[in-house]
């Protein structure tokens, strides 16, 4: 069984790693053996996090690069090319948010979160795709989703489109690449204890409400995360395919 979730000799790219659940994601695939390519858009923080991980005795490199800038995406898997270097696992990971009412919200903000949270997924994964698809070895893409993506909020709709379209992006490439032994799967965090969330977190009323609202009456920990992503990208999932598994507490299954 040990073998299933082994990860040894593969690599995995994981957007947006610096930090919060990426970097909790790196550390999950690098004690399963993954060497892993930490991105973000600053060497400094890449740098970082990568010396953070090789200091707990991981594999692990870095790749500068903004996820929404198609040109430098499309350059990055070049360079990847000339340096051998094979990305057997892409795990979507980078996102931003923007809060603020619908009617008060301008197009170049929806757009720079679409940008960033749902197209990028689409062009960095295309590119890992075209190389899986190449060396025929088949691979893993998970795209981290959200509980937005299956219930809305207000102040949010940019970052709730995206993530819907998360959903249906993941599922097209199942559709498309099942057969050429990619399995393309999301997982869909509930509300977890991030930088990101620092104002909801720092909110009483706010945080009260997550606990109340939410059967394992408490905020979800990156590190939690860790666990659905090494199952779902190792053999172990081999014919689990389209799939979104939300790790939120059972939030989603309470009214």
């Amino acid at each position: 069984m040990p073998s299933l979730f082994d990860l040894t000799g593969r690599t995995a790219l994981i957007t947006g790693s610096v930090r919060g659940i990426g970097f909790s994601l790196a550390e999950g695939l690098g004690e399963a053996g993954a060497t892993v390519i930490v991105n973000g858009r600053q060497q400094p923080a890449v740098d970082e996090a990568v010396a953070r991980l090789q200091e707990k005795g991981y594999k692990a490199r870095g790749a500068v690069f903004d996820v929404a800038d198609e040109a430098a995406v499309i350059a990055a898997f070049q360079a990847f090319d000339e340096e051998g270097v094979e990305v057997d696992i892409l795990i979507n990971n980078a996102g931003i948010q923007f809060r603020k009412p619908m009617v008060e919200l301008e197009l170049k903000d929806w757009q720079r979160v679409l940008d960033t949270n749902l197209t990028a997924a689409f062009v960095v994964g295309r590119e890992a795709a075209k190389r899986m698809i190449a060396r025929g070895r088949g691979g893993k893409i998970i795209n981290i989703a959200s509980l937005v993506s299956e219930a809305a909020r207000a102040t949010v709709a940019p970052y709730t489109a995206a993530k819907g379209g998360i959903k249906m992006l993941t599922r097209s490439m199942a559709a498309e690449w099942a057969k050429f032994n990619i399995q393309a799967n999301s997982i869909g965090p509930g509300y977890i204890l991030t930088e990101m969330n620092t104002a909801l977190i720092d909110n009483p009323e706010f945080d009260a409400w997550v606990k109340s609202s939410n059967p394992a009456g408490r905020w979800g920990k990156p590190e939690e995360l860790a666990g659905t992503a090494v199952y779902l990208a190792s053999d172990a999932s081999n014919y689990v395919n389209g799939q979104i598994i939300y790790v939120d507490g059972g939030w989603l299954s309470v009214l």
